[in-house]
């Protein structure tokens, strides 16, 4: 009986499989440590709001949105041939 709700958690968890907590990164960086902590979504504020170039930061952001719908949608197609239970 768990396994249907157990799939679709699953499936919605892998779809924000890049997506890190942007405020713990942000708030723990400093000059030292930039370099080596530097995730998808900090490098998305650093490069739209620090040095102005908005149409990169758009297009970087896209980017990351279309690899976790691309992950949703493998892990949907995974869970529904293994399970038979998927989100659509």
């Amino acid at each position: 009986m768990l396994v249907p709700t157990i799939a679709i958690l699953f499936i919605l968890r892998c779809g924000n499989i890049l997506d890190i907590g942007y405020e713990k990164t942000f708030l723990l960086q400093n000059s030292t440590n930039l370099m080596g902590s530097e995730v998808i979504s900090t490098y998305v504020y650093r490069m739209g709001l620090e040095r102005m170039d908005f149409s990169f930061s758009t297009a970087t952001g896209v980017f990351n949105s279309v690899i976790n719908s691309t992950i949703l949608i493998l892990t949907n197609w995974i869970s529904r041939r293994v399970s038979e239970s998927s989100l659509w």
